[in-house]
């Protein structure tokens, strides 16, 4: 079982809409640690570790829920895990 992380920076309306707070509860149904956070510019950084095919499931239910429609652009960076979450959480605006 090798974990792995994703890190998701999400550019749209993605900030003031809930967004953080849905992408937490949809973790909730996977087996996923790891953070989502509002940045200065106004994007938002999602960032996971799990079993690489549990983070795609997540990944696509966020793109198959009513947050895809605030989604403009998302960029995608893969790499290994560091094991340092225990659970995934809303970490303070960057």
């Amino acid at each position: 079982m090798e974990l792995r992380r994703v890190q998701v920076f999400y550019r749209g309306r993605v900030q003031g809409v809930g967004f953080r707070y849905a992408c937490r509860s949809l973790a909730k149904g996977f087996a996923v640690t790891g953070f989502v956070r509002n940045l200065r510019d106004g994007r938002v950084d999602l960032t996971a570790e799990g079993e690489e095919t549990e983070l795609k499931a997540y990944l696509e239910a966020i793109s198959e829920s009513e947050l895809q429609a605030l989604i403009r652009e998302q960029t995608v960076q893969w790499s290994p895990a560091s094991g340092e979450w225990r659970d995934f959480h809303i970490r303070a605006d960057d």
